[in-house]
């Protein structure tokens, strides 16, 4: 398929335009970022610079795609006024997402973020109702971000509704990377006590691209939205023993896959997308949470 994947130069956009690349897709890779003129490496992504928020730029870039990845965002709302954060990314969303539905577009994948419950940067005191946290869960979101990835959810409830489109929305953890991986989550290996508002919860980018892509080539009907994590915690702690010993019984638990389970559970992905995640922070750190030499 053609693909045009948004936000092509983020985290998220890299892992899985190379992924959709290494599956056999011809992807169109767009973001904010000029373009170079050098010669492009063989079995590279085209690029297309496009500023999102504007109707004529989308419609560019989505003109003659079979399928989007919507990853074009602000990541996260602390490092901009919230009207930018909200408008920048309900725009951009809009925007793509009228493209691909005018264009007759057949799938899209928009990323949308774990915060949807209200996870990461509550402005007032907030824990969820139960854990792993699943799709069931209801949605608090507590900041502008939050508010614009369940607001894109609705816009693909939308699309579905009018057209042909097949939409799914992830919903991946604190995303890490060979680069990240010492800094973000060391300090939780070696102490459990360093809690995170998506408890102890993360996911491995390449392993969030492989779901991206079953996602971009799947055929399941109307709008689906999936969790993304790993199905272990930060540091391998036993689950139920560290909810208890730092949340008491404000946070009910429900049954685990495994002892060290995460906070947040991926079982629809992996019965519905077959998606089979590969890798654990175990690959980059040691038991100190330090980085293995590899990385």
């Amino acid at each position: 398929m053609k693909i045009v994947v948004t936000g092509a130069h983020g985290k998220v956009g890299r892992a899985a335009t190379q992924a959709l690349l290494d599956a056999g897709h011809d992807v169109l890779a767009t973001d904010l970022t000029r373009p170079g003129f050098e010669r492009k490496p063989p079995g590279s992504a085209d690029y297309r610079m496009a500023d999102l928020t504007d109707a004529g730029d989308a419609f560019a870039v989505i003109r003659g795609a079979d399928a989007v990845v919507h990853a074009a965002a602000i990541p996260e709302p602390t490092g901009n006024p919230a009207h930018v954060v909200f408008q920048t990314n309900i725009m951009a969303t809009f925007n793509v997402l009228e493209a691909a539905v005018r264009f007759g577009v057949q799938r899209f994948v928009n990323i949308s973020s774990e915060t949807v419950p209200g996870f990461f940067f509550p402005e007032r005191d907030f824990l969820p109702d139960y854990a792993p946290v699943d799709e069931l869960h209801p949605a608090h979101p507590q900041d502008p971000y939050a508010l614009t990835k369940l607001f894109g959810e609705k816009l693909m409830d939308a699309a579905v509704e009018r057209s042909d489109i097949r939409c799914i929305s992830i919903r991946p953890s604190w995303v890490q990377n060979e680069g990240n991986y010492e800094q973000n989550l060391g300090p939780q290996v070696r102490d459990a006590a360093v809690t995170s508002p998506n408890l102890w919860s993360y996911i491995d980018a390449y392993d969030l691209a492989d779901a991206i892509v079953l996602a971009a080539e799947s055929d399941l009907p109307g709008h689906e939205v999936f969790y993304i994590a790993s199905p272990d915690n930060v540091g391998g702690h036993d689950f139920a023993a560290v909810l208890k010993q730092y949340y008491g019984d404000a946070i009910e638990l429900r049954d685990l896959e495994r002892v060290d389970a995460s906070g947040i559970s991926s079982r629809k992905a992996m019965d519905k997308l077959g998606w089979a995640p590969k890798r654990s922070w175990r690959d980059y750190l040691d038991a100190d949470g330090r980085a293995l030499p590899k990385h």
